[in-house]
Order: structure tokens, then C-alpha cells, then sequence
């Protein structure tokens, strides 16, 4: 099964590198320069969640293990990037195995952190970054048809098809129009091997000063409408602030934002990107050991959710011991909810359900 992850895009000097350390605590280099990114950061953010803290006060393990989602940050996106200009064609290419597209746009003043574009503008930049990304898609499909037209002349199967399709997106992108909100799920599922960008989820991220997450300045106003207009969610963070915090030990993280009266934005930014990628969350309790909670997408089997845990266990799964994570910390105990018949033994072709807490037998 594999692991879903979300790519953090942007002009240069929007402070991805710092989103990005504020998410993972990963270290990335952060410069006031372009492109102080050219490889790209890969690293993993924890996902909050209260269900996990109160199993592990209620079992007592040696080990708490989160779930977590990979992030990537990449080179800057500037004017012309589709055809190759600044680290155009790096950034294009490392984002096109990404699931979902974490735009960061800045919305902070600083004459000492230069613009790409002379001035401070995040509407701009969002569009400047639209056009890039149908261009580049635009690209893609153009040498895709060219491709098929031969295929479809000599009547390949399904070659007509797919030709029919591709000429649908191009029209589309011809047009200005991103792919993510055109197609139906059937024809977004038969494009996933394409890498299309504009076919990938999108989430705005506004990076603000920090007196704007209690007062919202022109600049973040106009971006809150424009998101609105174009049914995009934003989350509004200040990265400095979030990559400082995520050096504090949790009571200081919790004394600082209060004396704020601010909410931490890394989580709010998480828990949407988690829900964007269609993902939920199981739990296991390793004899005391350790309680872990495991991200799988919706929709996954009892069988494939083994095989996240260990291949081995997808290869000789036998059933599963699943009960609802909000029973057993009613109830207090796995005793106590076997006494109550809240316990289900379920095949390999059970639907995980977000919250379970699920002990896998198998064969060795």
C-alpha cells in the first residue's frame, strides 16, 4: 500500500522551507534568496489526535507511535517554469508523484525577504502558479496525443478511447480551466498515471504576519474571498512563528499560545491535509508495548490495513479483532467491551472504519 503524501508549492521566498520545518522539524535549509531549495526536503508530520493520547493514558505503553503524512517541499515556482525557467523543470517533475498540491502563498510584508515579482500580492501568485500548472498539463497531453494518434490509426483497443478523453482535457486546459473540478471520478482514476497537476487536490495555505492571525490585513481579506470564490480551503499560518513553536516543549507551546489567544495553525494545517487525502486512522496495541495509530485511506480492506502493518500479516491473515476506539475508552478495558459484545471478529474483506482499534491474527 502506498504511502500518500502532499508537495508544498510556491513562488520563491514564501517561506515553504519554513512551513515545511514547522510541519516535519525536519531542518531544511531556509534562505532569503530563490531557490535556497533545490533538492527537495522530504520529511514526516505527526497527526494530532486526542483518541491516541487517552488509549496511551489507558494502556500505559512504552511506546506512542503516532500516524504521520509526508510532506515535500520543492524548488520555487516562478513565470515560465513550463518551459524551464528558474528550476522550472525540477519543481514540475518532483511534484507530479504528489497527492495533493499545499499551496503556500504569502500574505507577510519584509523588504529584507525579496518578491520574485517586485511586490507583495498572493491573488497574483496564486495565478501565476495556476497558469504554470495548465501549462505544464497542457504539455503533457500534447505529447500524449501525439503519441496516440498513431495507435488510434492503426485502431488499437481502447486507444480511441483514451484519445477522446485527452482531447476533452485539452480543450479544457486551453481554456484556463484546472482539470481538478471538470472531471468525474472515473476519468480522474483512469488519468492518475498521466501526473497531471491541475488534476490534483489543492489547499491554500496563507503565510501571515503574526498580528494577522488576530487581525487579518487587506491582503489576507482579499485572499479569504478569493479562495471562497473558487471553493479552495485556506488555512492561515504564520511559519516563522509555527517552526519556533515546534521547538518548545508541549507545556511552553501551550503557555505561548495562550498568552496569544491563538490556535496552533500546524495542526489545523495537518488534520485538513489528512482529511483532504481521503485518509483514516486505526489503531494498534502491541502487548502493552506500544499503541500506534496507523493512516490508511478510506475504503481499505482489513486485509490490506494487516499488510501496513507488516506483509507478513497481509500474506496469512486469518481475521481481525476490531473494536471501536471511543468503546474501549468508555468501557476502560478490552475485558470489559468483550463482556459487553463490542468486540467483532471480521474477514479479510472487512471496510476499516476511522477509530479502530484492531489486533490482526494471522498464519506464520
Amino acid at each position: 500500500m502506498a504511502n500518500l503524501s502532499a508537495g508544498i508549492i510556491g513562488l520563491p521566498n514564501v517561506g515553504k522551507s519554513t512551513l515545511f520545518n514547522a510541519l516535519t522539524q525536519a531542518g531544511a535549509q531556509v534562505a532569503k534568496f530563490p531557490f535556497s531549495t533545490v533538492s527537495p526536503n522530504v520529511g514526516r508530520a505527526l497527526v494530532p489526535d486526542p483518541r491516541l493520547e487517552r488509549l496511551a493514558e489507558l494502556v500505559d505503553p512504552e511506546i506512542t507511535t503516532p500516524a504521520s503524512v509526508e510532506f515535500i517541499d520543492v524548488a520555487g515556482l516562478v513565470r515560465g517554469a513550463h518551459r524551464g525557467e528558474g528550476l522550472g523543470n525540477e519543481f514540475l517533475s518532483r511534484i507530479r508523484s504528489v497527492d495533493l498540491l499545499v499551496e503556500a502563498l504569502r500574505c507577510f510584508e519584509g523588504k529584507e525577504i525579496a518578491h520574485p515579482e517586485g511586490s507583495i500580492d498572493p491573488i497574483r501568485d496564486a495565478e501565476i502558479i495556476e497558469l504554470e500548472l495548465l501549462l505544464s498539463d497542457l504539455k503533457v497531453v500534447q505529447r500524449r496525443l501525439t503519441k496516440l494518434d498513431k495507435l488510434v490509426k492503426s485502431k488499437t483497443k481502447g486507444s480511441q478511447e483514451r484519445f477522446g478523453l485527452l482531447q476533452k482535457i485539452k480543450t479544457s486546459l486551453e481554456e484556463g480551466n484546472a482539470l481538478r473540478k471538470i472531471l468525474t471520478e472515473k476519468e480522474k482514476q483512469e488519468l492518475v498515471e498521466e501526473g497531471l497537476l491541475t488534476l490534483k487536490p489543492l489547499l491554500y495555505v496563507a503565510n501571515v504576519d503574526e498580528n494577522n492571525l488576530t487581525s487579518p490585513s487587506f491582503l489576507l481579506k482579499s485572499l479569504r474571498e478569493d479562495a471562497s470564490q473558487k471553493e479552495l480551503r485556506l488555512i492561515e499560518i504564520c511559519a516563522q512563528l509555527e517552526a519556533e513553536l515546534a521547538e518548545m516543549s508541549a507545556p511552553e507551546k501551550a503557555e505561548f499560545l495562550k498568552e496569544l489567544r491563538i490556535e496552533e495553525g500546524i495542526n489545523k494545517l495537518i488534520r485538513e491535509v489528512y482529511q483532504q487525502l481521503n485518509l483514516i486512522t486505526f489503531f494498534t496495541i502491541s502487548g502493552g508495548r506500544e499503541v500506534r495509530a496507523w493512516s490508511v485511506e478510506e475504503g481499505t480492506t482489513a486485509s490490506q490495513a494487516a499488510g501496513r502493518v507488516h506483509s507478513d500479516m497481509q500474506k496469512g491473515f486469518a481475521r481481525a479483532v476490531v473494536v471501536a476506539v471511543s468503546d474501549l475508552l468508555e468501557v476502560g478495558s478490552m475485558k470489559g467491551v468483550k463482556e459487553e459484545g463490542k468486540v467483532k471478529i471480521e474477514g479479510k474483506d472487512y471496510l476499516v472504519e476511522d477509530g479502530d482499534v484492531i489486533h490482526f491474527r494471522f498464519t506464520r
